[in-house]
């Protein structure tokens, strides 16, 4: 068997994988930055489907580098995405990037009130100054809640990604902020999730100058 195994560099290995993703999608392409979002998630999960179930509103991922590049926040609601965003990166654009999730006060209010941390997350993501990019891989709550702001017309996101993964009520609050008038990159359906999340970030971080 082992002389079946190609021998590839580690510095190479994502070059190698990019070359392998690219040659099975058979010559479908997209715009960039987008066609670096596609790549990159199929690269993290080594799953196909993110090429048919990823939908970007209209310039949503140039939207996002943009506003990224004059140093918007994110706001992830777990602490799984956070740590897969590059914040180097991301500190280079004079961005940082939060998870409210661990903090006691969040969880006091959020047995207080009788609803999700993930939802009382996204509200500290919408008082926070400047412009926020909102990185959801695994709450629905949050996205529901992130609709009911926008239209309170309390937080216009620079843009969110709608990537949590599961079955209760995943795949109508993807549909949700689908509706909700802003900027938004989603896998419809039930796959996501915070390796998405983080990953969908990175690839607009990386996006060429």
């Amino acid at each position: 068997m082992l002389d079946k195994i190609e021998i590839v560099k580690p510095a190479d290995i994502e070059k190698r994988s990019m070359e392998i993703i690219t040659g099975e999608l058979n010559g479908r392409t997209w715009p960039e930055p987008e066609f670096s979002i596609v790549k990159r998630c199929i690269h993290t999960s080594a799953d196909f489907d993110y090429a048919d179930n990823l939908c970007f509103s209209e310039d949503a991922a140039r939207l996002g580098v943009e506003a990224l590049r004059r140093g918007a926040s994110i706001v992830t609601d777990t602490r799984m995405a956070w740590s897969g965003i590059n914040k180097k990166k991301l500190k280079e654009y004079g961005g940082e990037a939060y998870c409210f999730m661990s903090d006691e006060d969040v969880a006091a209010e959020a047995a207080e009130r009788g609803c999700t941390r993930a939802a009382v997350c996204v509200e500290r993501g919408a008082a926070l100054p400047g412009e926020v990019i909102f990185a959801v891989g695994n709450a629905p709550t949050a996205l529901i809640r992130l609709y009911e702001l926008i239209q309170e017309g309390k937080v216009k996101p620079a843009l969110i990604i709608g990537a949590p993964v599961g079955f209760v009520n995943v795949v109508e609050a993807k549909e949700l902020i689908m509706e909700a008038g802003v900027p938004y990159i989603v896998p419809r359906g039930r796959k996501g999730g915070s390796n998405i999340a983080a990953t969908i970030c990175n690839a607009m971080l990386y996006a060429k100058e």
